[in-house]
């Protein structure tokens, strides 16, 4: 790969090879040495253009395909990964106060979350590596991408899950054909067998926080984001914060572009979590090491107690100018209502953290309500249709008869 140069260590900046079974940094060794892939941004530009881009008919993340840290002849799913819509929602701008506020709706990929990203890749690079099967712990969103994509590449998967990730999130799975291991235990027991299982088989590890090609699928987002804005960078970008890996990869996104003279500024970046569950906010916010935290909120695609890749997201933040912020469960679902009400897109609790975040920002005066934000929600509701009822409350009953009905609608439209 031309367009790769190899991989820097984020601790102490040691470059290496990317070469198959590298992925994380050999002096840091137990310490962690998490890795970021490094490109060469001549070869980029000389591999294609943004003007050939924007005319690209390729509409999944593979139009930006001289970013990302595969072979351009490999075999690829044909699932369509990307290119999630947009949107400018006038509803939810006059509900919130904003004049210039867009909604990327990534809960529109294959398997309904932005993690789809991240997995097409790892099954990408592991048929690449020659590895018959997959393996990766997940809250339930990635482990559902990841099986997808395993599925349409026409390889096997391993996933491990904490006992609480919600049934829709489990039958994507099962239906993907996944080997799925429920785990009675955490978040961070789950990663810790899986991790011990991964280097007992020997099998292709897409744990994000270790692996660091996922975090460049990930940034995809990023750059659809400032090519539907015609290569316009917004003032802010606004997302829900678990592990780490997915503010990191939107921030990477606009770092490249910036980098290979694509963008001229770049955004701010806010990381929402939820009180019940908020690491990383607590961390950046009283500006100390980060310390774990219980799981204890509905979003469970974010309860990450134990984040594992703390110091890119942080790092992220800050780079950035940026902020986080801690919203509590009930926010979360008054987000849900909100944007679903107002715009017409069905967000899960993870999903809509952003947006409850953003609420909360606008009303401290962090972000101007003339400000042109993006806020992007990174997983569809149906994967948890259980505190989707929990937000909006259950049916109206009533038997088939028209007076009852006129009895129970009163007052109520």
């Amino acid at each position: 790969m031309k367009n790769v140069l190899g991989l820097r260590c984020i601790e102490c900046k040691k470059e290496v090879p990317s070469e198959a079974g590298t992925y994380t940094c050999p002096s840091c060794g137990s310490k962690g040495g998490i890795m970021d892939v490094i490109y060469d941004y001549q070869e980029i530009n000389r591999m294609t253009t943004r003007e050939q881009v924007t005319n690209s008919k390729d509409n999944s993340i593979f139009r930006y395909l001289p970013f990302l840290p595969i072979h351009p002849e490999s075999a690829r799913p044909h699932l369509r990964v990307g290119w999630s819509p947009l949107y400018k929602p006038q509803g939810l701008g006059k509900s919130l106060g904003m004049s210039n506020l867009y909604i990327k709706d990534d809960g529109q990929n294959p398997t309904a979350s932005l993690k789809d990203r991240a997995s097409i890749i790892a099954v990408i690079r592991a048929v690449e590596e020659k590895a018959p099967t997959v393996a990766a712990s997940s809250t339930g969103n990635a482990a559902s991408s990841l099986a997808g994509s395993a599925a349409a590449m026409g390889i096997k998967s391993v996933i491990f899950v904490p006992s609480r990730a919600p049934q829709g999130k489990i039958a994507q799975l099962l239906i993907f054909g996944a080997t799925v291991i429920s785990v009675q235990g955490s978040y961070e027991d789950t990663f810790r067998l899986s991790a011990e299982a991964i280097d007992r088989f020997g099998w292709y590890n897409r744990n994000a926080a270790i692996n660091p090609y996922l975090v460049e699928g990930k940034k995809t987002v990023a750059l659809e984001i400032a090519e539907q804005l015609n290569w316009e960078v917004p003032d802010w970008v606004i997302l829900s914060v678990g592990d780490g890996c997915t503010i990191a990869g939107v921030w990477k996104g606009f770092m490249d572009l910036y980098s290979a003279g694509w963008i001229d500024r770049l955004p701010k970046i806010a990381g929402v979590q939820s009180t019940g569950c908020c690491p990383l906010v607590d961390a950046f916010l009283e500006d100390r090491p980060w310390t774990p935290k219980e799981e204890n909120t509905i979003a469970d695609s974010i309860a990450v107690g134990v984040p594992r890749n703390p110091d890119k997201a942080l790092n992220a933040v800050r780079e950035s100018g940026g902020t986080m912020v801690a919203v509590s469960d009930e926010a979360i679902l008054d987000a849900m209502r909100e944007l679903g009400r107002t715009s017409g897109i069905f967000g899960e609790p993870a999903g809509v953290t952003g947006t409850a975040g953003l609420k909360v920002l606008l009303e401290k005066g962090i972000i101007g309500a003339d400000e042109k934000v993006v806020s992007i929600v990174t997983g569809n509701g149906l994967k948890d249709v259980q505190n989707a009822i929990k937000a909006v409350g259950e049916p109206i009953k009533v038997e088939p008869s028209l007076k009852e009905l006129l009895v129970k609608l009163e007052g109520k439209i």
